[in-house]
Formats: C-alpha cells, structure tokens, sequence
C-alpha cells in the first residue's frame, strides 16, 4: 500500500507538470462528487463489514461487504460514463486528457482489484471462515478498500476542483 501511495502522489503531481492547473469546463463537476460521495460511503460499509465480522455477526459482515461492491460498481460505472463523455471534450491526447484518462484509469485498476478481492472474502465469509478471533481477510480487504477511497480523496480535488475552468476543444 505504500508503495502504491507513492505511486498515486507521483501521478497526481504529473498533473500540474503535463497541464498546469487548467481544467476543462466540460469536466462534469456532479459527477465527480457523487463519486467521491459513493466511495466515502463505501468505506462506511468497508468498515461496518469489519467491525460486524470482528463480534462474529457473519451474516451482518456479508451484507456489508455486498454493500461495499455494490458501491464499488456504481463508481466503476460512473467512471465509465465519463470516461465516454470525456474522450469527446478532452481525448487522451491532450494534455489534461493524458493524466485525467492516466489518473481515473490506474484507480479504476485498483478499485477493480478492490472488488475481487472483496468477492474472495465474500466468499469465505459465506463459508464461515471467520470469526472473532479469526477475521484478518475482513479488515486487510477494508484497509485495502479504505487506501483506494484515499487515493481517490486526493485524484477528485487535483481532477475536478483545483485550477481554473478553460474552455479546452478537442485537438
């Protein structure tokens, strides 16, 4: 996970390298706070889905963790909805087009790994593998969901509020 955060802190530093602080005013600005608001409230079920597998409450942890894919789904797809509307306004070609599409598309990378690995744990819950003193598959796949929500914490800002709004045709 560290690695990765530095990973994400070198990609989100590119930004204002590649493009300096400009955004397109095409950027969707609801669309990124809804997304940021899904992935906050993703890591409450995240979170829920540890502490519920931690009293032993298996099934409470299970729903929680089908909640927190769930969520994961819905970004995912917003994401992909933008990604549509974005090739169109500012292709990858740009230069906010290269980190935007570089940026959404690495978190997207670990949100999906986010969602597989939550399947896995779903899985085992479903089996009955964990209890309260046995439920460290539970809280690694929260902490690991809770670092994409953070990196994401720090993409919407850089992506969608930080910079001056320019009109930005495709090149």
């Amino acid at each position: 996970i560290i690695s990765d955060a530095f990973f994400f802190a070198a990609l989100i530093s590119s930004r204002y390298f590649v493009d300096g602080t400009s955004r397109p005013d095409t950027l969707i600005q609801e669309l990124g706070l809804v997304l940021t608001a899904v992935l906050l409230l993703s890591s409450l079920s995240a979170y829920r889905a540890e502490v519920a597998a931690s009293h032993g409450d298996t099934e409470g942890a299970k729903r929680w963790i089908l909640l927190t894919i769930l969520a994961g789904l819905v970004f995912l797809g917003g994401v992909v909805f933008e990604w549509y509307e974005a090739f169109h306004d500012f292709p990858p070609s740009t230069g906010f087009g290269t980190t935007f599409f570089t940026l959404t598309g690495i978190h997207t990378t670990h949100v999906i790994s986010g969602i597989i690995l939550l399947a896995f744990v779903y899985r085992r819950a479903a089996r009955g593998e964990y209890g309260p003193d046995h439920y460290w598959g539970v809280e690694g796949a929260a902490k690991y969901w809770h670092f994409v929500d953070l990196a994401w914490v720090f993409i919407y800002p850089t992506l969608y509020l930080v910079g001056e709004s320019v009109e930005m045709g495709a090149h």
